[in-house]
């Protein structure tokens, strides 16, 4: 079983927005194969569905960036999901739009939701795929929380099914075949 979760802020306001961009590709995934996230609990929206003959859990968690820990710590104890069959999605302003990079543990990097997430699991071995946002020209919240502009969406558009590759690419095989071929890529308009 695999636990992947989308790290964002719940609420229309937040709605593509740089920091939700790991909502927007659990939306795509759900879309693409069927899932309906429609479940509430575990401080979260899930749904639960087969991709690649493996069943799946597609979380959304509702308690704010800075909590997303607590949701996910709470799905992997009722379901009994170890750190290696999760996958978190977010973004990251160090990497511009278009590149992806995917790790098997690593630090916080300055991300509040992944501080929440290693605090709650006791460590950071946990896979990951860094969704590249660009870097704030100014302030680092209004960039974050801000929305995409139309030609950053559009990029974003052509970069969401790549992740969706690099996700199906960790559950068929594993999350190093993910690095392996798609770390280093980038996506062009």
């Amino acid at each position: 079983m695999f636990l992947i979760v989308g790290l964002g802020n719940p609420g229309k306001e937040y709605e593509r927005t740089r920091h939700n961009i790991g909502f927007e590709i659990i939306d795509y995934i759900s879309n693409k194969y069927n899932i309906d996230i429609n479940r509430e609990k575990f401080k979260g929206l899930y749904g639960t569905g087969i991709i690649e003959g493996q069943k799946v859990i597609l979380l959304k968690p509702t308690t704010y960036m800075n909590l997303s820990g607590d949701s996910i710590r709470e799905v992997m104890n009722f379901y009994n999901i170890t750190e290696d069959e999760v996958l978190v999605i977010y973004d990251d302003i160090s990497l511009n739009i278009g590149k992806l990079r995917i790790r098997e543990k690593g630090s916080a990097g300055g991300h509040n939701g992944i501080k929440s997430i290693i605090k709650n699991l006791g460590g950071d071995k946990f896979p990951r795929i860094k969704v590249g946002v660009g870097a704030p020209e100014h302030d680092l919240v209004s960039h974050v929380l801000g929305k995409f502009k139309d030609d950053e969406w559009r990029h974003m558009s052509k970069v969401i099914p790549v992740v969706n590759d690099a996700v199906i690419e960790a559950i068929k095989n594993d999350v190093k075949e993910s690095m392996n071929k798609f770390n280093g890529v980038t996506i062009e308009i």
